[in-house]
């Protein structure tokens, strides 16, 4: 199996779950968000685990042909980016997640995002 297929196996499934939670329990979500950036170690300990996910996605699949392949690889790199964002500056990741958390539309649409980007990724790991 390619490492393409692999990770699409791996990360598809999780937003699609995670999709389903922010349509179906966006106050749960939400509620669940807040509590997460009331607490700066969770925001650390996110950022390190987030920066080992994005480095081992970036080490083992850094494709950027034109495909859908290259999805993968940037999610990689966000992921890198994100992860050393909420190590190095927890403040400001806590102060942009508040402000986002006051929109209410923004579990519909990224969940919306999400659960699409996620259903592709599964088609692509397992039946494509």
């Amino acid at each position: 199996m390619d490492t393409s297929i692999f990770i699409a196996r791996l990360i598809g499934p999780m937003f699609v779950v995670l999709a389903i939670g922010l349509l179906v329990r966006p106050d749960t979500f939400r509620a669940m968000a807040n509590e997460f950036l009331a607490n700066r170690g969770l925001i650390f300990l996110s950022g390190l685990l987030t920066l080992l996910a994005g480095l081992v996605i970036v080490n083992t699949h850094n494709v950027w042909e034109l495909g859908w392949p290259v999805i993968i690889t940037i999610f990689g790199w966000l992921a890198v980016i994100g992860g050393t964002a909420r190590m190095l500056f927890p403040d400001t990741v806590m102060g942009i997640g508040t402000r986002m958390l006051k929109d209410k539309t923004l579990f519909t649409v990224g969940g919306a995002v999400e659960g699409l980007i996620g259903l592709w990724l599964c088609y692509a790991g397992y039946l494509a």
